[in-house]
């Protein structure tokens, strides 16, 4: 527990502005985007941490009071990752928010870790550079959340994640030690990829305080449609077509029928809802080539059972039809008082029955699901609409989503794509990697965080 005699101590060391102790302050920090029935424990205090310093001297306080520490950053991940089952104290990261340095030579930039994704990609499009990770809640998620989550989205199907971005990284250890690892190179070929190990650590091996991205020139144009089908084959199917065609979009999402209905209900964008399924697909690249590009994809997609093509017009155009696609979360909540978003992947072959398990143990479960998902990489998002309060649904939701899981490894797959473990998923961590590797990944956890400090309860 956090010695509460030594506060004014704290106090006097930090800005004291920037520290909640009262239950009625910190309660909120209990929660983060994870929905669950189970009692939430308080933070004993937040700090809104404003230097490398503050980070360094809260976590020696809290290594030799082995008090429990948890990096937050805007607390938009789904599985617990930023709650706080033992108390502690909360980092918030809201104030560490400058864009340090952008170097267009190189083509790299340093944040502080609570620089917001949507932010950075505004001011690197300034110098015509590009940040592609874009998870759905970019406009809000942070890029310490970003790299300890692993965060993907849509554009993960040609430019990969975050971790394909990260050079470098400023961490600071459970002891206090500031310590840089990786280089602001584009190539390190110099001892172990320390930085690599960071990203999907969700806060259990170091605190992210900066960290130095690669960025890349920005694409000339991008045009965006829709394409409509009559079955989850034809989806598959067409993505395949696509594929090996040497068309490369950057990104490929789907929704099937129920999430085309409540989205619409919901927004009211124009889509078809007489279809089983539509893909959002958005190609990019130079000016001269993307009348080419897209006129061979709709060939394609005519030639793989399409029944409906809508092709934006101009980027406001695009722009609503992409927001059809990220407010799909929100348009779920119109069905049910609680919104449950699942990750799950599978290699993209297998694409075809996941989708259709899905549906399946949906129906078992008498469960109201919306299935979206980056298809491109086989990635896979079920929605389900339910009452927590109800015992029966909750229940049914438990054991769907175990199914799902199960199902998902039997194919090749695994827990998640860009999610995280957190609490949520830690119980099935032995039915998905190997065991041997998880008692590796134990073992590194013990070397980082000798007395267990960094956000304890996750992951394992």
């Amino acid at each position: 527990m956090l010695l509460k005699s030594e506060l004014n101590k704290l106090k006097t060391k930090l800005n004291s502005n920037g520290i909640l102790s009262k239950s009625e302050e910190c309660c909120c920090y209990a929660e983060d985007a994870l929905n669950t029935r189970d009692k939430k424990r308080n933070p004993d205090l937040v700090v809104f941490v404003e230097t490398v310093e503050d980070i360094q001297f809260i976590l020696k306080y809290a290594y030799e009071h082995e008090i429990p520490v948890i990096a937050r950053g805007a607390g938009t991940n789904m599985v617990g990752a930023c709650t706080c089952p033992n108390g502690g104290i909360v980092l918030n990261f809201t104030k560490m928010n400058k864009i340090l340095n952008i170097e267009p030579a190189n083509m790299t930039v340093t944040v502080q870790s609570g620089v917001v994704l949507g932010e950075l990609k505004q001011e690197t499009d300034n110098f015509g550079l590009f940040f592609p990770p874009d998870p759905s809640n970019y406009k809000v998620s942070t890029i310490g959340g970003a790299i300890a989550q692993s965060s993907g989205g849509a554009l993960s199907f040609k430019y990969g994640t975050i971790k394909d971005y990260v050079l470098s990284l400023k961490v600071v250890t459970a002891k206090g030690e500031i310590m840089t690892i990786g280089s602001g190179t584009i190539k390190d070929a110099t001892g172990y990829h320390l930085a690599q190990l960071m990203v999907g650590s969700e806060g259990t091996l170091a605190v992210i305080a900066e960290a130095t991205l690669k960025l890349i020139p920005k694409p000339e144009t991008r045009r965006s449609l829709l394409a409509y089908f009559e079955n989850i084959e034809d989806v598959v199917f067409a993505v395949d077509n696509l594929v090996t065609s040497n068309i490369f979009p950057s990104a490929i999402d789907f929704m099937d029928k129920n999430s085309i209905i409540t989205v619409e209900n919901f927004s009211k964008c124009g889509l078809r809802t007489e279809y089983s399924g539509v893909l959002f697909v958005e190609l990019d690249g130079q000016i001269s080539s993307m009348n080419e590009q897209l006129d061979k994809t709709k060939e394609i997609l005519e030639n793989s059972n399409v029944k409906n093509i809508r092709v934006a017009k101009d980027e406001a155009e695009s722009e609503l039809l992409w927001q059809a696609r990220r407010v799909s979360y929100a348009a779920t909540t119109a069905l049910a008082p609680d919104v449950i978003s699942d990750d799950i992947i599978v290699p993209r072959k297998n694409l075809g029955r996941m989708v259709n398990k899905c549906h399946e143990i949906a129906e078992k479960y008498n469960l109201k699901m919306c299935l979206i998902g980056h298809v491109g990489d086989g990635n896979l998002h079920p929605q389900i609409a339910l009452n927590l309060d109800d015992d029966i649904e909750f229940k049914n939701c438990m054991d769907a989503k175990a199914e799902m899981y199960k199902f998902a490894i039997q194919l090749g797959g695994t827990l998640s794509g860009e999610h995280g473990i957190g609490i949520e998923k830690k119980e099935y961590m032995a039915n998905s990697v190997d065991i041997t590797a998880v008692e590796y990944m134990k073992a590194i956890k013990k070397i980082f965080d000798t007395k267990n400090i960094l956000n304890p309860g996750k992951i394992f």
